[in-house]
Order: C-alpha cells, then structure tokens, then sequence
C-alpha cells in the first residue's frame, strides 16, 4: 500500500474513536493538539482516557457501538479487540468518511504516522505499518535530534519570512529567505538568545532597532 502523506486541519470537525482500551487512548492522544471534537464510544474506557474525559478533551459515550454514532464524523478509528464491532463499524461508515481499523482486517482509508512536535514544526515518520518498532526508532532519534528549541527557531522563521515578504521582492526576498537560516542563528536559539537572533534580523533586512 503506498499512502497519501497529509497533514490534515481537524479544527471543530468530528473525529469518532469505537473503542476504550490502550488503542484508543494512543489515538486520543494523537488528536489532543487539535482543536477536533473526539467522541469515544464505548462501555469503558482505560483511567487514562477518564482523565482526558474529565478534563474536557473528550466526550465520552458509554455504550456500545452503533451506527448513527459515526454521524457527520470526519474520521473514525476502530479500535476494538472485537472483530464483529470493527466490521459493523465499517458497515456503518458512508464513502466520504475516513476508517481507520487497527487490526488491519478490512477497510483502511489512512493510518496515523509517528509524530513529533515542536511547536508549529512537525516531523512524521512511517512504515506503513510494516515494522512500528522501526518507527518507534526513528521517532526517538528525530526527537533527540530536533529538541524543544526548534518551536521558537521555527516560530522566529515564520516572523522574520512575513516580515521579509512585506518589504522586499524579486531576488532580495529570495536572498534574504535564504540567509535567515544561516546556522548561526539556530546556534542562538539554541543558546536562548533570542534577542540576539532579532538584532541579526533588523541589521539583515534594515529595520531600525
């Protein structure tokens, strides 16, 4: 299967997850730097997912699955240890819907990538499902590599890119994209000095300090 690479906007649309186990929590758990509304349905749910319940990140349906549960859902994972509910999960979801099923046994629409945020910078990793502990691997080293500074070094791109595309065009624009990822200033950042990295930035693009 070779999957479509997408970064989806999941702001206020509804995301269903049939299921209340470790599955389901890694999922919700995905969904939680989103703005979606996830419903879980299911007559338990892990402590975990009660927390995230309790905390209003979830809205909980305690119940067994049914059909008119996948209602105006954007995406729907199933994600029970019970086959028949996957496969009447599957039944009930409509040709625009999105299915996820973990256990690999019928219709899957997309599968979720390894991610790893810093801020408005995401790194995703997939084997499409062919070994998650390779994926696991390659998480934790992009992790390690990519550390918590890279949210404000990416922050400070996208600032100094608007700043740049409302002064200048043609080339100049072109050289000055260009120049503001000189590594001196990820050096910066990652020493914390963000004011030094702002100075560089007036003198580069001649700003008046």
């Amino acid at each position: 299967m070779n999957y479509f690479p997408l970064l989806m906007n999941l702001d206020y649309k509804k995301v269903v997850i049939v299921g209340g186990g470790h599955v389901a929590r890694q999922k919700a758990e995905a969904l939680l730097p989103t703005k979606a509304q996830v419903i879980v349905i299911s007559p338990t749910v892990t402590e975990k997912l009660q927390q995230y319940i309790q905390e209003g990140h979830l809205t909980w349906k305690e119940k067994s699955f049914e059909p008119a549960d996948l209602d105006d859902a954007a995406l729907i994972f199933a994600v029970t240890n019970d086959e028949e509910v996957n496969n009447a999960v599957e039944e009930a979801v409509q040709h625009w819907q999105l299915l996820s099923r973990a256990d690999a046994k019928g219709r899957v629409d997309f599968i979720n990538p390894a991610v790893v945020r810093r801020g408005e910078f995401v790194l995703t990793v997939s084997t499409s499902g062919a070994s998650p502990g390779l994926t696991r691997k390659v998480k934790s080293d992009l992790a390690d590599q990519y550390g918590e500074q890279y949210a404000m070094y990416v922050s400070f791109l996208k600032k100094a890119r608007q700043r740049i595309l409302k002064k200048y065009m043609g080339d100049e624009k072109k050289q000055l994209l260009a120049e503001i990822l000189d590594p001196k200033v990820l050096e910066w950042m990652e020493q914390g000095d963000v004011q030094k990295c702002e100075a560089w930035l007036q003198q580069r693009i001649g700003e008046e300090q």
